[in-house]
């Protein structure tokens, strides 16, 4: 009897432990949901890769965010980018994103890879800058045009991610079947850095604004020199594709870049879904430009993006009603 009255009390000591534990646990519970709710509203934010250019960006835009927007909390994400970025928006799992012009207006109208499920309530915030598809080859791999990938081992873009989007447009316009036409690794930009150091692939598709890491890691360490899209090739597909720009890497740009680029580029936007609250999104917009000057320390790019061009080149993409009134107010509003 004594030995059971013993393990009795110790067992009621623990179970007294347990709920002191469980109670505090409940405390640390119910401060989460005084903030939640106090009114604030959690926004995923998925960007992109981690060595492309907008995932500092986008890390850098939600805590300015965060810290001068009342009532939300904008939680900035890695992710393969482009499709992926609208389909969680689509299903609710992501509220703002990135994405070029040229997915988005897919996503919109419901062509290719969103054929039958449009979506049609992707909003723009901003136009920002633009993104050139960058092609980087193994320098000793003997390729010197994009025609010449055909039968290569080439890393054309993770699966859902914008290079591998432009990668089935840009290689079939050089007679390369896709994906049958390429040895190809689905892989995003920190995979393709290695595999190019390690002599597995011949080039990658690196679609983003420059410079890029992805991209200065490969000219530097990995043996990679870039090349362009030849004059005809880009006159083609900017007839057959809207939204797509001439652009030049100016020479000097990465290590081992003599000269000038000369591709194809196109708008990168900043995106929200159109349940957002139109207030909230009049102020993050303001905000986000207010602090553009900030932004800056996090990556060259910022200088390119300007807010007399916020709404041009969206390829037909409405903006938020929210942001519409912003730029309405600042006089910047561009009707396309």
């Amino acid at each position: 009897m004594k030995t059971s009255f013993k393990k009795l009390w110790k067992i009621g000591i623990l179970i007294g432990l347990a709920l002191i534990v469980s109670a505090c646990g409940s405390n640390n519970a119910d401060g989460g949901d005084d903030e939640t709710s106090s009114g604030n509203t959690e926004l995923n934010f998925p960007t992109a890769s981690t060595t492309g250019t907008i995932y500092p960006l986008g890390a850098a835009m939600a805590n300015i965010w965060n810290n001068e927007v009342d009532g939300i909390r904008v939680n900035a994400q890695g992710s393969n980018g482009g499709v992926e970025n609208l389909n969680l928006l689509k299903e609710g799992e992501g509220q703002i994103t990135f994405a070029t012009a040229g997915i988005v207006w897919e996503a919109y109208n419901g062509e290719r890879g969103f054929k039958d499920r449009a979506y049609e309530d992707v909003r723009v915030m901003a136009g920002l800058y633009y993104n050139p598809n960058q092609f980087v080859i193994r320098e000793d791999s003997g390729v010197e045009s994009v025609a010449d990938l055909e039968g290569r081992r080439f890393a054309p873009g993770a699966i859902g991610s914008t290079p591998e989007v432009e990668s089935s447009i840009i290689l079939p316009a050089y007679g390369i079947g896709y994906p049958d036409g390429i040895k190809e690794n689905f892989i995003g930009f920190t995979e393709a850095i290695d595999l190019m150091r390690n002599n597995q692939i011949d080039g990658a598709l690196i679609q983003a604004g420059v410079p890029t890491a992805a991209v200065t890691e490969m000219t530097a360490t990995a043996g990679g020199k870039l090349i362009g899209i030849e004059d005809e090739v880009r006159e083609s597909l900017i007839d057959e594709y809207p939204w797509y720009s001439d652009v030049t890497i100016p020479a000097g740009t990465y290590d081992n870049q003599d000269e000038d680029v000369n591709t194809l580029g196109i708008k990168m936007l900043l995106l929200v879904d159109a349940s957002l609250d139109d207030d909230q999104v009049y102020e993050m917009t303001k905000v986000f430009w207010d602090n553009l000057e900030q932004l800056e320390e996090t990556h060259p790019i910022v200088e390119q993006i300007d807010i007399n061009e916020a709404t041009l080149d969206l390829s037909g993409i409405p903006l938020h009603e929210g942001a519409k009134r912003y730029y309405e107010e600042v006089d910047v509003l561009v009707e396309e």
